[in-house]
């Protein structure tokens, strides 16, 4: 019987888990958090003012039963034309922030929330979370919801070679833009989202030098547009593996990549689930660059600031491979393989900063909590190693193959096993689901908010 659900984890995953068991008449639960301020995570804690959201306004509520609640929450602070506002996430923080402390008002000793850092979640008949700095926290269950792991280092980089001046390897490090001059030239390695995010903060604290964005396929996530109609599929396609990406080519061509992918979107995880290993790494090798570009989108307003940077030479995207890296007097010469060609180039750069996007390779992380676990063999990385393995309740899957009745896992480190699993409308989805599960089918006694 499942009285105390310990989440590890106080990002918008782990957030909204401790909110939807209360909402669910569930368990208590104690959300355990390593940074100051619960409820934020890297998305929107970590975020500058010029960031904003990705996605409108009307596609961002935290319940997928109040689809209009965000929008409701910022038309009572005058935000006009709500539905299709594209806000700061700064905004965004400080609404999941109001959630939580309304659910903890209503909820009373229900929630707890606990500072802390996790290094290790033990089964034994129950859950004990070991803590860095604390008594560790006995439950009957514990849902990890640790976010995304931080990016692996580029080919040919070594960072221990190279000082911690020239190279950012955590492009949220709050000094990742100082110390940098007019005159300077940053090399921002990765071409999506952070490294958008990271050309917008070095804009806006001023900098002026010059940004090279380097990915292997040059591809920047695509603008959002005004919503077009068109013909969309009305079921799931029937094909899999080399013939679904050669499908999803063909239908490209015919209402263009955008369309495409969106037609897609409610039919994704079912495609994901039954695809086979081959079909997956399939997907990932050819298809996943230009999935990702049309389907994590830019704010217009934002678009546009990349396009004035790169008409006036301040942002140039090159497609290449780095090779190699040699920090010399006052900055880094790396040597890269333009796409496509034979010879190596080179370029002088004072700083670089990784962006190339979150990892979930289990066996490669330094993470303690994970490192612990999978060296005990409590979980195991998926096949296609974008996270942990779980099952389609959420289950974390043992070395040996068995699923735990008691350790789960939500977010983005789910990846592989539901793929799309890291915006908005697809987590509040799930930890809608696992709240459920914790709360009707194991939970008895007990009244919800």
């Amino acid at each position: 019987m499942i009285r105390h659900v310990a989440i590890v984890g106080a990002g918008f995953s782990g957030t909204l888990q401790a909110i939807n068991l209360l909402r669910h008449g569930g368990p208590r639960a104690t959300l355990i958090e390593r940074a100051p301020r619960p409820g934020l995570g890297l998305a929107y804690g970590a975020a500058h003012p010029s960031h904003v959201l990705n996605v409108r306004a009307s596609n961002m509520s935290a319940f997928p039963d109040e689809p209009d609640h965000f929008v409701r929450w910022l038309e009572k602070r005058g935000v006009p034309d709500a539905p299709a506002a594209f806000v700061p996430r700064l905004t965004y923080g400080s609404y999941l922030r109001e959630l939580l402390d309304e659910a903890q008002a209503r909820a009373g000793d229900r929630l707890r929330i606990v500072q802390g850092d996790a290094l290790d979640v033990v089964e034994n008949g129950d859950v004990r979370v070991q803590l860095a700095n604390g008594p560790e926290i006995v439950a009957d269950a514990a849902v990890l919801a640790v976010g995304n792991l931080p990016p692996h280092s580029p080919p040919g980089l070594d960072p221990a070679a190279i000082s911690a001046e020239r190279y950012k390897g955590d492009p949220w490090d709050p000094g990742v833009g100082e110390g940098l001059s007019g005159e300077d030239t940053v090399l921002v390695i990765g071409t999506g989202l952070t490294m958008v995010d990271v050309v917008l903060m070095l804009d806006a604290r001023g900098f002026k030098g010059r940004i090279v964005a380097l990915s292997r396929r040059g591809l920047l996530p695509r603008r959002h547009e005004a919503p077009a109609a068109w013909e969309k599929i009305v079921e799931k396609p029937s094909e899999t593996g080399a013939r679904l990406v050669h499908r999803v080519r063909e239908r490209a061509q015919e209402v263009g990549w955008r369309n495409a992918v969106d037609e897609l979107r409610p039919y994704t995880q079912a495609l994901w689930a039954q695809a086979t290993e081959a079909d997956r790494a399939r997907f990932l090798r050819h298809l996943r660059p230009w999935w990702d570009v049309h389907r994590h989108r830019l704010a217009p307003a934002v678009a546009d600031r990349l396009a004035d940077l790169q008409a006036i030479g301040r942002l140039n995207v090159v497609a290449g491979k780095t090779l190699g890296f040699e920090e010399v007097g006052d900055g880094v010469t790396v040597r890269y393989r333009p796409r496509g060609a034979e010879a190596e180039q080179r370029l002088h750069v004072n700083r670089i900063i990784n962006c190339t996007g979150p990892q979930g390779d289990l066996l490669r992380t330094s993470e303690p909590l994970l490192r612990r676990l999978v060296d005990r063999g409590a979980v195991r990385p998926d096949p296609e190693h974008l996270g942990l393995d779980v099952t389609v309740s959420g289950q974390v899957v043992r070395a040996d193959g068995s699923a735990s009745e008691r350790l789960f896992a939500l977010g983005p480190m789910t990846r592989g096993a539901f793929w799309e699993i890291v915006a908005v409308p697809d987590i509040r989805r799930q930890t809608w689901d696992v709240a459920r599960r914790l709360s009707n089918a194991h939970w008895v006694g007990g009244e919800g908010l």
